[in-house]
């Protein structure tokens, strides 16, 4: 699909990668691009950006969200939380499920959601943030990198789902991002605006998946070495 004069929706819009890819958006063209967040009042003032009240574990902002932005063609599925809590650790379990629901069952809501949406306006594109950490996990990631897992996997389904409405779903991989989430590791990051600009690159060719910086590359081709980089 084509980002000029499209209608976007971004999870997680007010900082961050989400701002990043909301201002890719509008200076690509797109008509209008809905910022969702926790609280609105924190979406910079920029023309063309519209907050929305989206909080991705609120059922109830969820199906707001969806009635008041019925113009949607392209969501993106940004939001998320990275957790640190050792898989064993004392509060392992429940340190998990608190990711997975937002990174996981928070992307499945949006996107149960916006479908339907997206089916009236012609199909258009869903997009979900995943990782490299998809694909491998790294002491101090364990818990993120399971959600990711599972959300590639689900990002995978929807695919398949969401193909007879003429709806393109792109996965997204990519390393660490400069952002606040990672602000305390010591690795090196990617410019949330390359990423975001990769994206709309792959959005536009019809891509199904974007590996948007070298780490994802690496990992991705590490898939055929042996050992296989995702044992560690």
């Amino acid at each position: 699909m084509k980002i000029k004069n499209s209608t976007a929706l971004v999870t997680g819009a007010n900082r961050g990668l989400g701002l990043a890819y909301a201002k890719a958006l509008l200076a690509a063209g797109a008509r209008k691009v809905y910022a969702g967040a926790r609280d609105p009042s924190t979406v910079p003032a920029l023309e063309g950006l519209v907050p929305v009240k989206l909080d991705v574990n609120d059922a109830a902002d969820i199906a707001a969200a969806a009635a008041a932005c019925g113009d949607v063609d392209l969501v993106i599925n940004n939001a998320g939380i990275i957790g640190g809590e050792p898989l064993l650790g004392s509060r392992g379990v429940d340190a998990l499920r608190e990711v997975l629901d937002t990174n996981l069952y928070g992307v499945l809501a949006v996107s149960r959601a916006f479908a339907p949406v997206l089916r009236t306006n012609g199909g258009g594109a869903l997009v979900t943030m995943l990782s490299a950490l998809s694909w491998a996990s790294l002491p101090g990631t364990s818990a993120y990198s399971v959600s990711k897992a599972a959300a590639w996997a689900l990002t995978n389904g929807l695919r398949n789902e969401l193909r007879g409405q003429g709806t393109q779903v792109v996965g997204v991989h990519a390393g660490y991002i400069d952002t606040d989430m990672v602000k305390d590791v010591d690795s090196p990051k990617s410019r949330p605006e390359d990423i975001a600009q990769a994206v709309l690159a792959g959005v536009e060719a019809g891509d199904s998946e974007v590996l948007a910086d070298d780490t994802a590359r690496h990992v991705k081709a590490g898939f055929g070495a042996a050992p296989s980089l995702y044992l560690g």
